[in-house]
């Protein structure tokens, strides 16, 4: 960053408004490539849509339906290497897609999956290929009915994760990352801009020679509050889509997840979850209303527990449902009336019209991520005469340097280093921290090195390391986002740790 002489107003290369998946990738390449950066969210990493996916990396099967080739490629690019730079928190999975004759004919199935196989230059995925289902073991949880159908490779993430990763990298190459610090106001100034923001109390402003609008449900929201819409007429538009799941015990033995076809066009995912649950979904419902506090609603459960009723045999209802979370998209506006079939491919809106360089990103999803980082910084580079690289494809995010890319060997390690560790700890570190557990458990030599036992073996060290590297401050950001422990620990675990937050003052 730059001081202006005589002034105390801090001046960055860039600012980026939004810390999701898009806002996260944009600082991480950015830094990386030597920019001043400063990052401005208004809650925590991750906490509206960024942690609300169906948790996949993948090419996106159903998009080659509305002859989306182009994203699909893409897609599966950078599945790929997402899965290189991430092997802690991305891995493979077996997808099983029974075949439903009234929904799509077999040879289009067969067609699509030839297409997902050729178009990404798959690597290390397998391919695709066709099951008869009534003779392989991933047709036993099915109804009789669906005798036949197919295999294919994807990939499964930990979404908010994957955020806040990437967050960690930007900061640990320069850049300034604040949570819970809204931005109030945005004001162009000639050859700058200045971002006024509200956080701890206090009001803010900097000046940026570049800003980013990638607050995803609210880039619309923000450019209309500060009159963009006004002077530029060629703005693009948003829909807003909610998407819903719900989160199941375990309903079938496996690792395989199943992808299910419905009569109204749609498909709902059942994919195993944290070991122990099934998390079914997603819907897509167009919404209006507040994107911070969507929530599932009683028709959206009672629509994912019929759809997967429909070929699952070993039936559910939503006295199951153990828990819920829902999101909102926010998608290009692409003048299709059906939410299903509104693009997920993104758009980086240059506002030329003023000499300070300020793009917002309209779309996207979690899988092209780091592709649309590597195009938005680039066309900043381009703007202001920059000529670096991008590198974020080249170096694996915190945690991620696992020899081998193989999270098994790693655990073995894990095991043999903590030989007096829980075993089934050491998994979930393995899974969620790769080699960053090295920083929460470091010389320990006995459960009592880990500080206060909060109980299901969490310990003060865990938590201590999520305040005071990952950007945690409540509950909430640690248990959700942070973890998945919410489906784990007991209420007194969670009363625990909540009380432990307030008397260190980190919430």
């Amino acid at each position: 960053m730059r001081y202006l002489i005589g002034m105390e107003m801090r001046r960055y290369d860039l600012c980026i408004i939004g810390g999701g998946i898009n806002g996260a990738g944009v600082a991480r390449d950015a830094a990386m490539r030597g920019l001043s950066v400063l990052l401005l969210e208004q809650g925590d990493l991750a906490s509206a849509t960024s942690s609300a996916s169906t948790k996949l990396v993948h090419g996106g099967l159903r998009y080659l339906e509305f002859y989306e080739f182009a994203l699909v490629r893409e897609s599966l690019k950078e599945r790929e290497r997402l899965l290189a730079i991430a092997p802690h928190i991305i891995w493979p999975l077996d997808f099983v897609l029974p075949h439903h004759a009234g929904v799509r004919p077999l040879w289009m199935i067969r067609a699509g999956l030839f297409l997902y196989d050729i178009l990404g230059g798959r690597k290390t995925l397998k391919s695709s290929q066709y099951l008869r289902l009534s003779r392989h073991e991933y047709g036993a949880p099915l109804k009789n009915e669906f005798k036949s159908g197919f295999s294919y490779a994807d990939c499964w993430v930990q979404d908010a994760r994957l955020v806040v990763l990437n967050a960690m990298d930007a900061r640990a190459r320069g850049a300034e990352i604040l949570t819970r610090h809204t931005v109030t106001a945005l004001e162009n100034a000639a050859d700058h801009w200045k971002v006024t923001y509200q956080g701890n109390g206090n009001q803010t402003t900097i000046q940026a020679d570049m800003v980013v609008n990638a607050a995803g449900p609210w880039v619309q929201e923000l450019l209309q509050k500060n009159g963009f819409y006004e002077t530029d007429k060629d703005l693009p538009h948003l829909k807003l889509v909610k998407g819903s799941h719900i989160i199941v015990p375990e309903q079938f033995e496996g690792d395989q997840a199943y992808i299910l076809q419905q009569n109204d066009g749609r498909i709902v995912f059942a994919i195993p979850y944290e070991e122990r649950f099934t998390l079914i979904g997603t819907t897509d419902e167009p919404v209006a209303g507040d994107a911070q506090n969507a929530k599932i609603s009683d028709d959206e459960i009672a629509y994912l527990c019929k759809a997967y009723n429909g070929f699952i045999e070993k039936q559910i209802t939503p006295f199951d449902v153990v828990q819920t979370y829902s999101g909102v998209r926010a998608l290009l506006d692409d003048g299709r009336d059906e939410a299903r079939a509104v693009t997920r491919d993104y758009l980086l809106y240059h506002h030329d019209i003023y000499v300070a360089p300020m793009i917002s990103i309209f779309g996207g999803k979690i899988t092209t991520y780091r592709k649309l980082s590597e195009q938005l910084v680039e066309m900043l580079m381009d703007l202001t005469g920059r000529n670096r690289a991008c590198e974020t494809d080249k170096y694996p995010l915190p945690g991620g340097d696992i020899e081998g890319r193989d999270i098994n060997v790693f655990f073995k390690k894990l095991l043999h280093r903590y030989p007096w560790a829980p075993e089934k700890m050491l998994r979930r570190f393995a899974v969620h921290y790769g080699t960053l557990a090295f920083d929460i458990l470091q010389s320990a030599s006995s459960e009592r090195d880990l500080g206060i036992h909060f109980g299901d073996d969490v310990y003060e060290a865990e938590i201590r390391y999520l305040c005071d590297h990952e950007f945690a401050q409540t509950s909430e950001d640690i248990l959700w986002r942070r973890t998945k422990l919410s489906l784990h620990i007991s209420a007194a675990t969670k009363a625990n740790i909540a009380q432990y937050l307030k008397e260190t003052d980190y919430e």
